[in-house]
Order: structure tokens, then C-alpha cells, then sequence
């Protein structure tokens, strides 16, 4: 006898199998890649070429850390590094890793860095042939009292087969005889109730035991199968059964529930009487071990109770066969179902863990730059399994939903490692249960530093003073920049930059030590030669790239007294020595001369003093302190001595003083002959007279080599020189009046009209005149002229 289970699949789809296929979908529809296997691969099977399939290059699956993570942390799987395959690593039994499922699907979640990113892989596991149907017991005694009626039926423990689908079990069969058939019937939960109905009467006085065999087959191919005896007896006597109220009983039970909760109360009753209609409760001997640890049955009041720990998350719907015994001499049994369906309750807590984190995090990072991947998952179902996840605010950062259960925490926002260097990121997860559960974690997210800031001086133009005179090597100042990064990107250089001051190279004056920032003067400034100058200084860090910052330095050279006066050389001789030829006439207060000198320092220490050294009464002439002016300051008479010798000391105002002592010799006369030009004409330039002198220093120098040649350069020189003034003078209109004196050492005096001198004598203007000469009525300022003697030096 073969009966096929699919025979009796009714036309409504069992709700337990909408859901695994509701998973199946699921998967697939959420999954980036779904292979398929068979059980018992063995260790290096080929399951796919994920690295390829998933678009990543061969070459860098080594540098981004391919690396595989499975939901029980269990490495079923390899990739290959080499070629990016996918192999078998252990040996998977489907009936271990997958018990009562119908799809066996692994979760693989396949994790790259540089940057992050998580790609999820299903492997889907199909079942092969590997399980023999088995029964429970090798032998089952049943009793039948003769006085069953044709179309009874009597409840079978079916075969147990570990394979799903075709590999499961889908028919019986039954040793052929004339009494028994065998039927199988499913519920809308597509539970299976193997029964023996009764086909004859039975006749315990000509047939009382029948010994059948019950045959159980899968689907595979080969199929496999499965036997067990049946030994039925016929018994006399009690004939009726206990009744059940229903054959299936249908409750609810909170998940979680105390110890003691009355799960179902369940009434059978017997139409015998007495002893023959006492009826007890058992577990059927289908149930299995571990719901007898999670209920009690009550022998007597037929109260099904918790005993143990009902976990939804473990098994949400329990099935438990009952019998109900009568106490006649030939017990009868009645049989029910009692379904028992878990009500999933808020009772787990959102489970947080970070799979990848990458720290520190550069403050350059652009926005929706990845952190670290969060996985958060909870073990209810429905509302109670949904979570939502965020995080505190005030932080540059954001969560973002990546796939399922993924999230990736993400950089929204600018980070600036010198304001603030670590972030306290709090996360927290809250599933929508009642009450909510919440779960939080801490994350430090470190902000590493990138060369972001150029060095800074606290100005960016400075002046410093430098006294001349200082000893070459000698410290100048120093410079200071501060970088806001740290480590090598805030170490500074400094360089002075290349720039020319006069001409010269600016790192000819100053060098600078590239770690400290000290300026040291490579030589001795003289404020004469070098009063100012600018100088760049740039500061420049080791990071990369490297940012600079640039300080303008202005340097002042500080003067000190370190040059004494110098008389103006045109009124003075090699020995500072000069003459001057005044009349007798001249009035008291008359200017006879005028000292000039100079100093090549500035300020104070240029500013000059004029006295004359050792002065007595006697002496007629006085010397203006501060003009240099020598005047008349008694008159001068018969009695008066022909020459004085006036020692002039000329002194600065520095610290300490420096001065130059000069001689002038007055020499007085009665008479002095005046060269008369019309008054009506506008003297000529200053310009013109100096190069007049010039024509004649040019003589002088040719004389110098062969007279010959002297005597004949210097007649033409003059006698130009001489027709070209008076040119200048008739086309000009100007009047002028110049004068010349020679003055020898036998005090014997010569003169000169209109430029011509008499016989073996030179006459040299001197180059310091005012633009106009004045002849003033009290007033009288004759040029000196050097005698040939003094000017040959």
C-alpha cells in the first residue's frame, strides 16, 4: 500500500511556508550576489568568483582587506586572494547549520577598506540525499478492541527525515492485508497525521494479532526508506474511547510567560462507565523531549502549563499530540492536537557592533566619507524588531542607512583638527517596542592632523636697529613663527629671502640660523655706507605639501660719532692749512671768509661748532660758533699787525666729541685793485664757471707730461678759455665779479683784470661760490686763492 503525501496538500497556502518563502525573497531581493552549493562540499569547492562579480580588481582585493564575516562568526568560507574565488573552507552538514528550515541560506558579509565598503553575499545550501527516513521505535504495539467499527482510525508516529524538499519524506506504504489501510492528512500548517484505518471488521476469535510492516520513502533519487513492525492486538470488551471536545486545540501564549501559566485545559470524555470511563492524560509518544521540559500536563485536570523558558526568538509555534486513556481492563485512547502559537514580546535589547572602524579620521575628509561600519540587529520580530538609530548632535559626523541592518557613520560636516582634535560620538539604538529598548555605545572618532595652516609671525612687518660698528658674527635679533599643526607639520625652516640692497646681495649683510630663527650680521655696518635696508624672512614648514609665511623685516643702521669733521677741501690745503687777504678798510662786522666742513655721520653727531683755539683780544677777527662765518670785530688800524694765523678747531656734538683743528692766515693790505664788469648784466651760471675751472685742471694734468706739449695745450686752453668768457659775458648780460689773489711766502701780491694773468702765474677759482655774488655796502667776500705751491699736491 503507497500513499503520496502531496495528495493530501490542501488548496490554502500554510502559512508557515509564506514565511520562509517571504525570506527567501527577501534575501535575494537585499543580497548582492547569491550562489548555490551542494551539502558535503568538500574543503576548496569552487562556489564563485566574488571579486569579479562584485567589480573589484584582483590586484587590490589584497591592499583593501578583502575579508569575509558571517553572521555565527563561523568560516564555512575562503576567498582565494590570488584569483578572488570563493571556496569551500569546512565541511557544511545543512541538516546542522539549518535544522527545521526549508531554505538554508549564509549570510556573508564581504568588507573592503580604502575606502570602506560592505557588499552582502548569500550562499544558499541545497539539500542531497544523506538522510535515511527513521522511525522512533523499531516496533509499535497497537491494541484494537474488536468492537471498533469499520472507518476507525488510529493514530501513527510518521517517519523522521533530516532532508527537506524531495529528500523528505513523501510516502508510506504498508504491508499489503485485509483489515488496515494507511492514510496521511495535513492541517493548514501542513503537519502530517499519519493514521491506520480500519477497513474490516474484526474478529479477535479468528484473527486477534496482525504483525504489518510500515515502509516510509523520500523523494530522493536514489530514494531511501525507512521500516518499522506494527503490532496490532485485538482486545475484547471496553469499546468505547475517550472523546477529545476537539481534535485540535489552538492557543496563544506570551512569550517570556511565568512558570505555572495554564496554557490550555483540555476535556475528553468516555461513554463507558466506571473504570471503562476514567479518563487520564499523556503526552503522545510523539512528542519530543524538549517540549516536555517547556510544559506539564496534568495526569488528572488535563491543564497544560508552563514549565521552562518560552523563548520567541528560539520557536514561535509548538505542536503536542495528547492521548486520553481510559482505565478499563483493555485501555482506550482518544487523541488530540494541541497548537500552541508564541506572541512575541519586547524582550531584547538592540544589539550594537562596530565591523569596521577607520581611525584616526584626516581633517581634510570630504563630506560622506565613511568612519566605521555599524551593524545593529534585534532578536524580536515585528514592531519589537524594528530599530532606529541616531546620534548626538553637535558633532560633524551623521548615520546613514547602508543595507538591512548596516549603518555607516559618515563625516557631515568640515573637522578642524585645531579646534577640536577628538569627537565623543554617542550612538544609540531604539527598537519601536512597548516599552522601547534602547542600546548605546561610544565611539572616539581621533581627527589626525594635515599640513592645513602656514607658519605665522605674530607681525608681518617688523623693524629692527642694528648700531654700526658692531663685530661681524654678532647677534641681530630673532624671529619666531608658530604653526597651529603639529608633529612635522609644524616644524619650521627659516630662509632669508634673496633680494639686493645696493647692489649687493642681502645675505652678504645678515645670515639666519634655519631652526632657531637667530640673525646674525655677517659684517661691520657703517651708517655711512648703509643706513637702511629691507630684508624678507620666510618661515616654512616640513609638511607636505610645505605652506610658508613671510616676515618683512626693516633694518636701521644707528649711527654713532665715528668720523670727525672734515673742512671742505676746495678752501683748504693737503695740511688744512688756507690764506685770506683782507683790506684795512674793511668795516667792523664784515664777513672776511667762511669755514665749511662736513661730517659723514647724521644728526647730532653732525652738527658742528666752530671756535677759534687759544683766542686773544688782540686778534680783530671772531668766528660764528655755529655759521663758521670769520668777521671783523674791531676795527682795523695802522697799528694792527699784516697777518694773523687763526687756529680754527671745528668739532661735532657726539658722545664722545670728535673734532679737526684747521689754520687760516689773514693777510691785511691797504688797497685792493676790483674788477669792475657792468653791474647792469645778470651774472652767469655757477655752472659754466666751474667748468671753466675744469678746462684748466685738464691743462694742469697735461702739463704735467712733456712740456713741449704743456706749453702748447696750456696757450691754447687759455686763450680759449679766456674768449669764451667774455662771450658768456656780453651774450648773458650778467654782471659778476670775480676776483683772484696769490699769495706767496715773500708776502709779495700780483693781480689779474678780466682773466689774465700776469707772466709764470696760474690763478685757480675755487668751485665753492654762490650761484650769484653780491657786492653789499659793509659787506666783502673775496674768494682764497692757493698759490701755485700749495695747489701742486
Amino acid at each position: 500500500m503507497e500513499i503520496s503525501s502531496l495528495d493530501w496538500i490542501s488548496g490554502a497556502v500554510n502559512p508557515l511556508k509564506a514565511v520562509f518563502l517571504l525570506q527567501m525573497v527577501v534575501d535575494l531581493v537585499f543580497c548582492q550576489l547569491h550562489y548555490m552549493i551542494p551539502e558535503e562540499s568538500k574543503h576548496g569547492t569552487f562556489v564563485g568568483r566574488v571579486a569579479q562579480d562584485l567589480g573589484l580588481e584582483i590586484r587590490e582585493i589584497n591592499s583593501r582587506m578583502l575579508r569575509i564575516v558571517s553572521r555565527d562568526n563561523k568560516d564555512y568560507f575562503q576567498v582565494n586572494l590570488q584569483n578572488g574565488i570563493l571556496f569551500v573552507n569546512n565541511i557544511i552538514d545543512r541538516e546542522d547549520v539549518c535544522q527545521r528550515v526549508n531554505v538554508c541560506v549564509i549570510h556573508l558579509e564581504i568588507i573592503v577598506d580604502k575606502p570602506v565598503h560592505i557588499y552582502h553575499v548569500d550562499v544558499e545550501i541545497e539539500d542531497v540525499n544523506d538522510n535515511y527516513p527513521i522511525f522512533s521505535a523499531k516496533q509499535y504495539n497497537i491494541s484494537i478492541a474488536e468492537s471498533r467499527l469499520v472507518g476507525t482510525r488510529f493514530p501513527l508516529e510518521g517517519a523522521v527525515d533530516d532532508d527537506i524538499g524531495v529528500n523528505s519524506v513523501k510516502n508510506y506504504e504498508l504491508s499489503p492485508n485485509a483489515y488496515f489501510s494507511l492514510e496521511v492528512q495535513r492541517d493548514k500548517h501542513q503537519s502530517e497525521s499519519l493514521e491506520v484505518v480500519l477497513k474490516k471488521s474484526l474478529d479477535r476469535e479468528k484473527e486477534p494479532v496482525f504483525n504489518l510492516t510500515l515502509t516510509a520513502f523520500d523523494g530522493g533519487k536514489p530514494k531511501l526508506s525507512g521500516t518499522t513492525q506494527l503490532l496490532i492486538s485485538v482486545q475484547d470488551v471496553n469499546d468505547n474511547a475517550p472523546t477529545f471536545s476537539q481534535s485540535v486545540y489552538e492557543t496563544y501564549l506570551l512569550e517570556n510567560s511565568q512558570k505555572g501559566t495554564v496554557v490550555v485545559k483540555l476535556n475528553a470524555t468516555d461513554a463507558d462507565l466506571e473504570e471503562n470511563g476514567e479518563v487520564f492524560y499523556e503526552f503522545s509518544n510523539q512528542v519530543p523531549q524538549f517540549i516536555r521540559f517547556l510544559f506539564d500536563l496534568d495526569k488528572i485536570s488535563g491543564e497544560i502549563k508552563v514549565v521552562g523558558e518560552v523563548d520567541y526568538e528560539q520557536t514561535n509555534h509548538y505542536e503536542i499530540r495528547i492521548d486520553a486513556f481510559d482505565r478499563g481492563q483493555n485501555p482506550m485512547a482518544g487523541h488530540c492536537k494541541v497548537l500552541v502559537n508564541i506572541i512575541d514580546v519586547n524582550d531584547n535589547p538592540p544589539e550594537m557592533t562596530v565591523t569596521s572602524l577607520s581611525l584616526p579620521v584626516p581633517e581634510d575628509s570630504t563630506l560622506e566619507t565613511t568612519v566605521a561600519i555599524i551593524r545593529i540587529q534585534d532578536k524580536d520580530s515585528g514592531s519589537n524588531g524594528e530599530v532606529k538609530c541616531h546620534i548626538n548632535e553637535n558633532v560633524p559626523f551623521k548615520l546613514k542607512l547602508s543595507l538591512r541592518e548596516y549603518y555607516s557613520l559618515i563625516v557631515d560636516g568640515p573637522l578642524d583638527r585645531e579646534v577640536v582634535d577628538r569627537y565623543k560620538i554617542e550612538i544609540t539604538a531604539q527598537d519601536e517596542g512597548t516599552p522601547a529598548l534602547t542600546t548605546s555605545e561610544t565611539l572616539w572618532v581621533e581627527i589626525s592632523d594635515v599640513n592645513d595652516n602656514a607658519p605665522t609671525f605674530q607681525k608681518n612687518v617688523d623693524t629692527i636697529l642694528i648700531t654700526e660698528n658692531n663685530p661681524p658674527g654678532s647677534f641681530v635679533y630673532t624671529v619666531s613663527a608658530t604653526d597651529g599643526d603639529i608633529g612635522q607639520n609644524s616644524f619650521i625652516t627659516y630662509t632669508l629671502m634673496e633680494s639686493l640692497t645696493d647692489g649687493m646681495p642681502v645675505t652678504t649683510y645678515l645670515s639666519i640660523n634655519p631652526e632657531n630663527g637667530k640673525l646674525i650680521a655677517l659684517i661691520s655696518f657703517n651708517h655711512e655706507e648703509v643706513t637702511n635696508f629691507q630684508c624678507t624672512i620666510k618661515a616654512t614648514d616640513a609638511g607636505f605639501p610645505p605652506l610658508s609665511g613671510n616676515l618683512t623685516l626693516h633694518v636701521f643702521v644707528i649711527d654713532i660719532n665715528d668720523n670727525a669733521p672734515i673742512p671742505d677741501p676746495t678752501f683748504f690745503s693737503t695740511d688744512l692749512e688756507a690764506a685770506e687777504i683782507v683790506p684795512r678798510s674793511v668795516k667792523v662786522g664784515t664777513v672776511v671768509t667762511k669755514i665749511r666742513a662736513r661730517d659723514a655721520d647724521s644728526g647730532y653727531n653732525a652738527w658742528l661748532s666752530f671756535e677759534i683755539k687759544d683766542e686773544s683780544e688782540k686778534i680783530p677777527f671772531g668766528i660764528g660758533p655755529h655759521s663758521g662765518d670769520i668777521t671783523v670785530i674791531r676795527p682795523l688800524i695802522e697799528s694792527n699787525q699784516d697777518d694773523y694765523k687763526l687756529v680754527i678747531v671745528v668739532h661735532d656734538h657726539g658722545e664722545p666729541a670728535m673734532s679737526t683743528t684747521v689754520t687760516v692766515t689773514i693777510a691785511l693790505t691797504e688797497q685792493i685793485q676790483e674788477i669792475h664788469v657792468e653791474q647792469n648784466k645778470k651774472g652767469f651760471e655757477y655752472e659754466d664757471f666751474i667748468n671753466a675751472n675744469t678746462y684748466l685742471i685738464m691743462a694742469i694734468c697735461l702739463v704735467s707730461g712733456t712740456f713741449l706739449i704743456t706749453l702748447i695745450v696750456y696757450t691754447v686752453i687759455r686763450w680759449h678759455q679766456c674768449t669764451q668768457e667774455i662771450d658768456e659775458l656780453r651774450q648773458n648780460n650778467m654782471g659778476s665779479l670775480a676776483r683772484s689773489w696769490t699769495y706767496s711766502m715773500q708776502r709779495q701780491y700780483k693781480f689779474c683784470r678780466n682773466g689774465i694773468s700776469p707772466q709764470n702765474d696760474l690763478i685757480l677759482f675755487t668751485p665753492n661760490l654762490p650761484n650769484t655774488l653780491d657786492i653789499e655796502e659793509g659787506m666783502y667776500q673775496p674768494e682764497f686763492i692757493m698759490g701755485p705751491s700749495a695747489r701742486e699736491d
